[in-house]
Formats: structure tokens, C-alpha cells, sequence
């Protein structure tokens, strides 16, 4: 079972997919630090300090300016997330959020998978705001 999410950004593919694995340029819109610039193979620890939180993802695909996809979660139940970039028309980009993996059988699936869809939006709604308005302050604002 998967969410999907898909979000237009007004900028190049290049500029979003830079956002993504540069550790510079991630904490701005998503995560408080990354322990390194994104690449294939690696292992890299995503830190938010607001709720003092850390997650290892690992990098299993990148196809420059197009595609990221990366695993995470508990290794029993390992989820794959897959951010496709579509390039429209070199001045705006179609972001995809494909999450995989979740557990269709789990009693809260429901919860689980609309929590997840929120989550997704709430970040592509934060990087909408840093690229194309250079907002850097909406990341960690949701209260629960």
C-alpha cells in the first residue's frame, strides 16, 4: 500500500533536487540537519533538534535532477519513498512523493496513511515556500 503526493514548484528541477540532498539547503525547508550530501549508497541521519528526533534513511537511487529514492523505518517494516522530478517547461517542476511499503492489514491504516499524506504535504508545502519565497521558518511549525 503507498500514499501519493504530487506539489508544483515554480523553479527548475535542478534547484528542488539540490534542496533535497545538499545539508546546507535541506534544513531550510524540511529537517533540522542531514549528515551529508545525499548520494547513492549512503546512509544518512536526518535530525529535527525541535523534537528531538533523528531517523537514518538509506539512499538506494539517485538520477540527478530527476529522481531520489530512499528506504527508512524500522528494518522489520521498511518503507520506500521515491520524489520523482518532472521538469516542465525549465522554469517549474512536478514533484511526486511516492511512499511505499505500509502494512494494508494494520488496524489503523487509515490513521497511518493520512498522517503520512499530511506529513508529505506539510513538507512539500514548506519547500514551495523556501524555493520560490525563500521562507525558512515554516519547517517544524506543526504542534500535535
Amino acid at each position: 500500500m503507498n500514499t501519493l503526493t504530487k506539489f508544483k514548484i515554480l523553479k527548475p528541477a535542478s534547484e528542488v533536487f539540490e534542496a533535497f540532498v545538499d545539508p546546507t539547503k535541506i534544513r531550510n525547508f524540511w529537517w533540522s540537519s542531514s549528515s551529508e550530501k545525499w548520494e547513492q549508497g549512503k546512509t544518512i541521519t536526518l535530525r529535527y533538534d525541535e523534537y528531538n528526533a533523528e531517523v537514518d534513511i538509506k539512499v538506494t537511487e539517485i538520477d540527478i535532477n530527476k529522481k531520489i529514492v530512499f528506504k527508512w523505518g524500522n528494518p522489520e517494516e521498511e518503507n520506500t519513498v521515491t520524489i520523482s522530478l518532472i521538469e516542465l517547461d525549465g522554469m517549474s517542476t512536478i514533484i511526486e512523493v511516492n511512499e511505499e511499503g505500509f502494512n494494508e492489514n494494520d488496524k489503523e491504516i487509515i490513521n497511518i496513511l493520512m498522517d503520512n499524506k499530511e506529513g508529505w504535504v506539510y513538507m512539500l508545502t514548506c519547500l514551495k515556500g523556501y524555493l520560490e519565497f525563500g521562507i525558512t521558518n515554516l519547517r517544524a511549525g506543526i504542534v500535535k
